[in-house]
């Protein structure tokens, strides 16, 4: 297996185990292959559930750019509530199962 791999296999552990989600794992490989090389790096795959300018960075640069949604307050409401499902005390929240649960919110898997 490739490093993509077993990253996307983890991901898809974390989204039955923490989420209680069963993934739609080509789904998952799009998000993920999506991402790039950031994947790779510790601090790019990770998003911080506490710091509002990596929040805001998710809600431009995916939410709005990516998936073409309209700048809300429910855009805010969905990364809390993906937070909340991912669990805040986790410490690792992957940015490929955050982005895959925010395709999920709204619906917008012909993005991929």
């Amino acid at each position: 297996m490739s490093k993509r791999d077993d990253l996307i296999a983890k991901y898809a552990a974390d989204l039955k185990d923490k989420c209680g989600m069963n993934p739609d794992m080509d789904l998952l490989t799009k998000v993920t292959v999506g991402l790039g090389p950031s994947i790779y790096n510790a601090d790019a795959a990770t998003v911080s559930g506490s710091d509002d300018k990596e929040l805001a960075t998710v809600k431009n640069n995916f939410l709005i750019k990516k998936l073409g949604l309209k700048d809300s307050s429910d855009l805010d409401k969905a990364i809390d509530s993906v937070i909340d499902t991912y669990g805040r005390s986790n410490r690792n929240k992957y940015r490929a199962v955050i982005y895959y649960m925010l395709v999920k919110h709204f619906k917008k898997e012909s993005v991929y």
